[in-house]
C-alpha cells in the first residue's frame, strides 16, 4: 500500500541509549547512519535522479544495489535490515517523495 503520507507510528524511531545497549536494528542504523553520512547523501542523490527521471516508485533495496555498485569501497557493513529505516529517513527530511515509498507498519522497534 503506497502511503502519501506517514502515520507518527512510521516514523523514523529517535536513538537512544536503551536501544543502543540492546543491539536492535534502530540502534545499529543510528550507529551506522551517524558513522558513515555518506551513504544517506548518495541515496538522496539517488532518489533525486530516479524521480527526475520520472519514476513515480522507488525500492530501497535497489537503491542499496546502485550505493554498492557507486561506492562499493565505502559501504562495509550497509545491511539490507536498514532499508525501511533510510526510506523512513528520507521521507522526513524529503516529505514531498512520501509518494515513491511503499512503508509498513513497523512491528517492533
Amino acid at each position: 500500500m503506497l502511503t502519501s503520507h506517514v502515520a507518527e507510528h512510521d516514523l523514523l524511531p529517535r536513538f537512544d541509549a536503551a536501544s543502543a545497549r540492546t543491539g536492535t536494528i534502530t540502534a545499529q542504523f543510528h550507529a551506522f547512519d551517524r558513522e558513515h553520512p555518506h551513504v544517506y547523501s548518495v541515496l538522496e542523490e539517488l532518489t533525486a535522479e530516479r524521480l527526475a527521471a520520472g519514476a513515480t516508485r522507488i525500492g530501497l533495496k535497489a537503491l542499496f544495489e546502485a550505493l554498492r555498485w557507486r561506492l562499493p569501497e565505502g559501504v562495509g557493513g550497509l545491511n539490507n535490515n536498514f532499508t525501511a529505516l533510510y526510506a523512513r529517513k528520507l521521507i522526513a527530511d524529503h516529505p514531498h517523495w512520501a509518494f515513491a515509498f511503499e512503508l509498513r507498519r513497523r512491528r517492533s522497534l
